[in-house]
C-alpha cells in the first residue's frame, strides 16, 4: 500500500469566519491536506520557529496569510518568513481585506508569492480558496526541504 503524503498548509487567520470557511473549502478539495490554523502573529511565529506548545509543528508546504493580524501583523510575519534561511523557499499567498496599493506593494518587496483580496461574496470566498488549492496543490511543484 502506497503512502499518502499529506501537504501541510498553514492558515494565519484571525476571523474565525473566513478560517471556517477556508477549511470546509480545501475539506472539499482533490488534495489531501492537514490545514493548521493560528489567529494571530505571535501564534503564527511560535509554530513556524516551533517554540512554546508548537515545538512538534510541521514545516508548512504552503502558507496562507492575512495581513490585519492581532499581535504581530502579516507583514511582519512574512519578514520574518523570508528572512529565516529554512523557511523562505515556503511559498506564501496574502488572503486578505486589504485593496490598498501599499499593501501590495510592500507584500510583494517582502517575496509573497501572491496577493488576493477576499471576496466578500461566500461563495466567491468558496471559490478563491479552491482556485488556491488548484494552483498551489496541484499545478505547482512545491520544494521539499
Amino acid at each position: 500500500m502506497e503512502n499518502i503524503k499529506f501537504v501541510e498548509i498553514l492558515l494565519i487567520e484571525d476571523n474565525p469566519g473566513d478560517a471556517r470557511l477556508t477549511q470546509e473549502a480545501l475539506n472539499d478539495g482533490k488534495v489531501k491536506n492537514n490545514l493548521h490554523i493560528v489567529y494571530d502573529g505571535i501564534e503564527a511565529t511560535d509554530f513556524l520557529f516551533k517554540r512554546n506548545k508548537y515545538k512538534d509543528a510541521p514545516r508548512p508546504d504552503l502558507i496562507i496569510l492575512d495581513l490585519n493580524l492581532p499581535k504581530k501583523n502579516g507583514h511582519e510575519v512574512l519578514a520574518e518568513i523570508k528572512a529565516y534561511e529554512t523557511l523562505k523557499s515556503i511559498p506564501v499567498v496574502i488572503l486578505t481585506t486589504s485593496k490598498a496599493e501599499e499593501d501590495i506593494l510592500k507584500s510583494y518587496k517582502s517575496h509573497a508569492n501572491c496577493f488576493l483580496t477576499k471576496p466578500i461574496d461566500l461563495i466567491e470566498f468558496f471559490e478563491m480558496i479552491k482556485s488556491i488549492e488548484g494552483f498551489w496543490l496541484t499545478l505547482v511543484k512545491l520544494p521539499t526541504l
